[in-house]
């Protein structure tokens, strides 16, 4: 049979092979049975288009890019983004087979021919899904950079939680904020990776020499969201994320209970980073809490509000005897000795008034660090309150008044 005579002859079945190749995706690719009836619609017009395209390939072989590509353009372009490319060559393979059954006993050239062609096809959908993709991954970075800055600058509106679920953000529950700086050879893949390995969900901000890491325990499908064994804390986290930044300090902001609420654990991180260099024997990463007196030094009013609310409102509200105790402690360079002749009480008196501080709002005001948190705390608290209590009054070595 010559050229002429199968061409017409193939576009008499064309109809009939387009038919079959929606029989055969029924038959054998699940995937299809449960697509909506308008997906699989569009569907059915690639492989109608396909069909087509190859009879007009077949007629003219130099045409072989712009028709490939053609086929593609048959779909709505939603049908991208519900379809793989896993799944589209299926369709192809699909498509070949039933072409093939349909061409046995025409020749070896017009099947060789439908062999050639699947393969320009099978590479133009690679290209098509190849380029939508580097599409979507730069949207994605774009995205991604902006809900950042939204979190550091605490500009959030209504349609932050729409951006985060674009993003693919998994996690329910609470929110931390890192800094450092960004390293020389910033590997993003990397950061992702690792973050996947410990089951949190990861937004990165890269800011010239800062490098920002929004962090958020993700919940595995199925799991109890309520089970706390072996969840990692969010110091464990930093620890394992630390490789990931460049050399120099590394702060992490304290939890908070959503996404949503995290441009206040990055204030504080963000506060954190800027005197970090203050504290000489600084671990690496170091909590924002810990960094409160160089902060509130340097006029973060959130370090200032968090040092009274968490030390000194808690003790002046439980006792005025633990304050006017830790008062005289720190004054007296943290000697039991000589805050039991101040306030002319028992060393053991004093212990026990040290351990009720502890107990009541978690610091230990024997440590050289945390009794620097504890005395700032002191200090602003006195500061800011009319009805601070007031510091112990010396007495002259010789009992006179």
């Amino acid at each position: 049979m010559d050229k002429a005579a199968t061409l017409a002859w193939l576009r008499r079945i064309s109809g009939d092979v387009a038919t079959a190749v929606l029989q055969r995706l029924e038959e054998s690719l699940p995937w299809y049975t449960e697509m909506p009836p308008a997906r699989r619609s569009a569907v059915g017009l690639v492989a109608q288009a396909g069909i087509s395209s190859f009879i007009e390939w077949y007629e003219d072989p130099t045409s072989t890019p712009s028709i490939a590509a053609d086929i593609f353009d048959a779909a709505p372009r939603e049908l991208l983004r519900s379809v793989s490319l896993q799944q589209t060559l299926q369709l192809v393979r699909a498509t070949v087979d039933v072409m093939e059954e349909r061409v046995v006993g025409r020749g070896e050239q017009l099947r060789e021919s439908i062999l050639l062609y699947s393969r320009e096809v099978a590479f133009t959908a690679a290209d098509v899904y190849a380029r939508a993709a580097e599409s979507r991954g730069l949207w994605d970075a774009r995205l991604e950079a902006l809900v950042v800055d939204s979190i550091l600058t605490g500009e959030t509106d209504e349609e932050l939680p729409s951006r985060i679920a674009a993003l693919g953000w998994h996690g329910h529950g609470e929110v931390s904020v890192l800094v450092g700086t960004t390293p020389p050879l910033f590997d993003v893949d990397q950061v992702r990776r690792t973050a996947r390995k410990l089951g949190v969900d990861v937004l990165i901000g890269v800011q010239g020499s800062r490098l920002v890491l929004v962090l958020g325990r993700a919940h595995a499908p199925g799991k109890e969201q309520s089970e706390p064994n072996g969840e990692l804390s969010f110091v464990e986290i930093a620890d394992a994320l630390e490789p990931c930044f460049g050399a120099g300090h590394l702060v992490l902001g304290p939890a908070v209970p959503a996404l949503v609420d995290a441009s206040r654990s990055a204030r504080a991180a963000l506060a954190g980073f800027a005197v970090a260099r203050a504290w000489r024997h600084a671990p690496r990463p170091v909590e924002a809490d810990d960094l409160l007196p160089e902060r509130a030094l340097a006029g973060d009013p959130l370090a200032k509000q968090t040092l009274i609310e968490r030390i000194f409102r808690p003790l002046e509200a439980h006792s005025t005897d633990l304050v006017t105790t830790l008062w005289s402690y720190l004054d007296n360079g943290r000697s039991l000795e000589a805050t039991a002749r101040e306030l002319f009480v028992h060393p053991n008196t004093v212990r026990y008034r040290l351990k009720r501080v502890s107990d009541v709002i978690g610091w230990d005001a024997t440590g050289p660090r945390e009794a620097l948190i504890l005395q700032t705390a002191l200090i602003l608290g006195s500061i800011g309150p009319k009805d601070a209590v007031r510091r112990p009054v010396r007495r002259p070595r010789d009992g006179r008044r």
